[in-house]
């Protein structure tokens, strides 16, 4: 018997919410609605919970923060509204609230009845039938702040396993930092509001974002991420391997378009004899009763398994979709039109991205460490 197209569509056209396996996220909001949050749940009872440590987090994601980002102005002020009992853990799942308090909803009108191109009001309008116009609706990048949190009590959780994660700005168009991270001090990122650990360039990336603005135009380019101290182990040998779990996270993310970890693409360049990283026993300056590698080329992770050195990867962002200038496109019924956008708009995504990043290497990092671990806390 055939079966009711309707009812397939209702079936079928809901959205999947939740991330992660044991240490999981459920988001929910709207950019334009009342509030952003989400329910963080499998973090173990008797974690210390820094709630000013949750809120420096948000800070360094939210809007108007600098005059190379959005100029929209969100306090972006957290409430944790359970699992936590006098400033700890209790096991049961943490909900969370961020109120949404300046929106400019009229700026969004004139979309309406359009597609704008390369976002998601197509795919959206096609996939469900319906969507938000108001500055994306659930596709806003305003979403990421419900990942931010819950990346905070992930790294809460892995400071207490000596495991650090850190991102920064390696590149903004043509201009980039050498790939190897550690002929950086990544401890300066946060002194420039491009986020990049290397002053004289953060001048050159925030000069150019700034021209880019300027033109109504944006720009994008890649954000370099450091996992240390993970130890070996974490991750599956199939499907779940920990640099697929990691691309996962990444690609989730507004806006991104690659991934690559270790040596990445540039490695097909070399040979199978230059790419080995040969194991020894205390290598460098690690103990010398520890196996260890000579290098790092794999970075970090072999056969899907975390193996106990840095994991780094790189993850590349388009520029922003949204142009302050006229656009051809086409509206609702297929018919040719322009548009200029209007509101408030970030013309390069990356200074805020690097918290985002992180925090999903940490949720990812913390879920598959609860797997392999379970008996740690």
């Amino acid at each position: 018997m055939a079966a009711d197209t309707a009812t397939i569509k209702t079936i079928w056209t809901f959205m999947r919410n939740t991330f992660g396996n044991i240490f999981t996220l459920t988001t929910y909001g709207e950019s334009h609605g009342a509030a952003v949050g989400g329910i963080v749940d499998g973090l173990p009872a008797g974690i210390d919970i820094d709630l000013d440590f949750i809120q420096s987090e948000l800070n360094r994601r939210r809007p108007g923060q600098s005059g190379i980002t959005t100029s929209r102005q969100e306090a972006d002020q957290v409430e944790l509204l359970s699992g936590v009992f006098e400033g700890r853990s209790t096991g049961c799942p943490i909900g969370f609230i961020v109120r949404n308090q300046n929106q400019h909803s009229q700026d969004y009108e004139n979309l309406r009845s359009l597609f704008r191109p390369s976002h998601a009001d197509f795919t959206y309008h096609y996939k469900y039938g319906t969507r938000d116009h108001r500055g994306g609706g659930r596709s806003s990048a305003r979403i990421t702040l419900s990942r931010v949190v819950a990346g905070a009590l992930a790294k809460l959780a892995l400071r207490q396993a000596g495991i650090t994660v850190q991102a920064y700005t390696s590149q903004v168009g043509p201009l980039a930092l050498d790939r190897d991270y550690r002929r950086y001090d990544l401890s300066l990122t946060e002194s420039n509001a491009v986020r990049c650990p290397d002053a004289d360039m953060a001048r050159q990336m925030e000069q150019l974002i700034q021209t880019v603005k300027a033109e109504g135009d944006t720009i994008g380019g890649v954000i370099t991420c450091v996992v240390k101290g993970c130890p070996p182990g974490l991750g599956e040998p199939e499907f779940d391997k920990l640099h697929a779990a990691l691309a996962h996270a990444m690609l989730s993310i507004n806006a991104v378009k690659g991934f690559e970890y270790g040596e990445g693409f540039d490695g097909v360049c070399q040979r199978g004899s230059e790419q080995n990283d040969i194991f020894c026993p205390g290598c460098g300056d690690a103990d010398a009763a520890r196996i260890t590698t000579a290098t790092n080329h794999s970075g970090g992770i072999q056969g899907g398994i975390s193996n106990g050195q840095d994991i780094y990867f790189r993850v590349a962002f388009k520029p922003v979709a949204t142009l302050l200038r006229e656009q051809d496109t086409v509206d609702v019924n297929g018919q040719p039109t322009t548009f200029t956008a209007h509101g408030r708009h970030d013309p390069c995504v990356l200074p805020r991205a690097v918290p985002v990043v992180e925090a999903m290497a940490a949720i990812t990092v913390f879920d598959h460490y609860l797997m392999a671990k379970m008996s740690v806390f």
